[in-house]
């Protein structure tokens, strides 16, 4: 048995491929059967006049997502899907497949998300999580290269990172414990340990939001990094967006063509990013007719009318205090604001980073988990961090489905994650 990826290897030999059916379909004394395996997909071609009639009749009768194994010769086919093609001169049915409930035509959202376990197989679905995939190992790969350490940080807390109006909680053994919002405190208690530290896994917002840029649960890599400011980490971002573009136009092309995504407006994704001030950014919005006031956090809509007509993503930076979370560090330049950045991608997908520089003053980080009323003694470890050695430094999360939605061009982060968690729906 052979991989469908290695067929070029086997040119004019005879092999047996695995895999499930795709289609059928025949021309009189011709069929065709494709088949997929998860290394890639294979048109077998059965001439009736060279098999016996058990053969004929059994590819026939084959059903979509039958389990079949395919024996014959591989034959170079530029038509074909891969290259390459089967000379059918065997079959044999593995696995039969009742009446598979999603066919070659339009079918509802709501259907397809109740039978995500079957849309998986889809070439669309297929597509957008290898390229998941694939963004998912540049980011260890681009960290990694730059001597971060990966530190597992745990998902039930008893301390919030971002609004305590998005917290799932849930009962600990008699205490209130919360899904983790971010994994942020713990890689920053990280930082004197290994310097340069990362978390990635999953994040939890209770957010009742139905906007194609939700969800409940959703996956985001944290860095951490000693000794670099707000500029810094700013550098850090674009470098790392930058790479994560190219290696998905350097090694997911199949992938971005089945999504019919323009990859020309992905080739030019480079590092330095344009950088705006949130103050800017506010009276650019109100020349535009935006009903923003300053003060307020930025909207869908709003980030939208910031990248119009952009081909790089922007950088927003120095927020006001009051629209961000208490561990921001003040802005000694204007107090009123933070030292914090939100990225926000191009052809209207809004932010797909958040990152600021931390507050390390004790006393100041002490006042705005009072001002925040914060429970204090649920971060009587988090205040420690300032106690012993406390040191600049500055990090971000990135949004793995938003980004790799932005990268794909497809328009709704529920197809970037193998099951999606929206405010209604838990299943399957």
């Amino acid at each position: 048995m052979v991989e469908i990826r290695e067929l070029g290897d086997h040119v004019g030999g005879q092999v047996t491929v695995k895999g499930w059916v795709e289609a059928t379909r025949g021309h009189g004394k011709v069929a065709f059967t494709v088949v997929r395996d998860g290394t890639g997909v294979l048109q077998g071609v059965l001439v009736k006049s060279q098999v016996d009639d058990a053969t004929w009749d059994l590819q026939q009768s084959l059903t979509q997502e039958s389990l079949v194994a395919l024996t014959g010769e591989v034959k170079e086919d530029a038509r074909a899907p891969g290259g390459y093609e089967l000379g059918v001169t065997g079959v044999e049915l593995l696995a039969p497949s009742a009446e598979y409930p999603i066919q070659p035509k339009e079918h509802g959202v709501d259907f397809l998300l109740d039978h995500r376990h079957l849309w998986l197989r889809s070439s669309m679905q297929r597509a957008g999580l290898k390229v998941r995939a694939e963004v998912e190992q540049a980011i260890h790969d681009f960290l990694y290269q730059r001597d971060f350490v990966r530190v597992d940080t745990p998902i039930l807390t008893g301390s919030i990172g971002e609004h305590a109006g998005t917290l799932f909680q849930t009962d600990y053994f008699g205490d209130p414990a919360y899904m983790a919002q971010t994994g942020q405190l713990y890689v920053e208690a990280a930082c004197p340990a290994f310097r340069r530290v990362y978390c990635f896994g999953p994040t939890f917002r209770a957010e009742k939001s139905k906007t194609r840029r939700h969800l409940t649960e959703f996956w985001m890599v944290e860095p951490e990094v000693a000794f670099a400011d707000s500029n810094d980490n700013m550098r850090l971002q674009e470098e790392l967006v930058s790479y994560l573009v190219e290696r998905a136009l350097e090694r997911c092309g199949e992938e971005l063509k089945v999504l019919e995504r323009d990859t020309g407006k992905l080739e030019h994704i480079a590092a330095p990013f344009p950088r705006m001030s949130y103050t800017e950014a506010v009276a650019i919005l109100q020349g535009k007719g935006a009903e923003i006031e300053w003060g307020s956090d930025l909207g869908a809509a709003d980030e939208a009318l910031l990248t119009e007509g952009r081909d790089l993503p922007l950088f927003v930076h120095d927020y006001p205090k009051q629209a961000k979370a208490f561990y921001m560090k003040e802005n000694p330049a204007d107090p009123r604001t933070v030292l914090c950045d939100d990225l926000l991608a191009p052809e209207g997908y809004g932010e797909i980073i958040g990152g600021s520089q931390r507050e390390d003053d004790l006393d100041r980080l002490r006042q705005r988990i009072r001002e925040e009323k914060l429970p204090e003694e649920a971060y009587a470890w988090y205040l420690d961090l300032r106690r012993y050695g406390s040191f600049p430094h500055s990090g971000f999360g990135l949004g793995v489905e938003r980004t790799v939605a932005w990268i794909t061009g497809r328009h709704h982060i529920r197809e970037m994650i193998p099951f999606p968690r929206l405010m209604n729906r838990l299943y399957p």
